[in-house]
């Protein structure tokens, strides 16, 4: 096995792990959402739960959606691109792929170098659990850093079928 099929095991693996924390996220909140309907009924509310469901769907979006991504199952419009040939559309998607990839490497150096301002400052949330930002928002940078190499790993895909046309 080669270096390059390694690290492809080894992403395809923290992928995975990332979305298994992700599925456990979305039981957690249709657990916590319900309890706290239920507790409304009877005059009881859990103050942190919100706070918490709000930081549990950031979480859950970032450690998804470079899994997502990896396995094509987004929401795509096709319907003009499906009338081009295999060819065209494996160039399309090559091209949409590299922008998106520069996207993802921007907004994660932006997202760490926010998060480090954060981290370095001290700043903790005016909130009823008062929590340091840092942790929150590194799930950010990190996730757009997945999203880049994932970008990478499909333009390289689209392109060698592109080329093989």
């Amino acid at each position: 096995m080669g270096k390059r099929d390694h690290f492809s095991f080894f992403f395809d693996q923290m992928l995975n792990k990332m979305a298994g924390v992700a599925a456990f996220l979305i039981a957690y909140l249709s657990v916590s959402i319900s309890v706290a309907v239920i507790l409304r009924e009877f005059k009881i509310e859990i103050i942190w739960m919100f706070e918490v469901t709000e930081y549990s769907l950031l979480w859950l979006t970032f450690l998804a959606a470079p899994w997502v991504l990896r396995d094509e199952s987004h929401i795509k419009m096709d319907l003009i691109l499906s009338t081009f040939s295999p060819k065209k559309q494996a160039f399309l998607n090559s091209l949409t792929s590299l922008i998106g990839t520069i996207i993802c490497l921007i907004l994660a150096f932006f997202g760490f170098k926010v998060t480090w301002d954060y981290f370095q400052t001290g700043y903790f949330l005016h909130t009823v659990m008062a929590p340091p930002i840092y942790p929150i928002l590194i799930v950010i940078p990190l996730g757009f850093l997945m999203l880049f190499i994932q970008f990478i790993r499909r333009t390289v895909k689209y392109y060698k079928e592109w080329r093989s046309f």
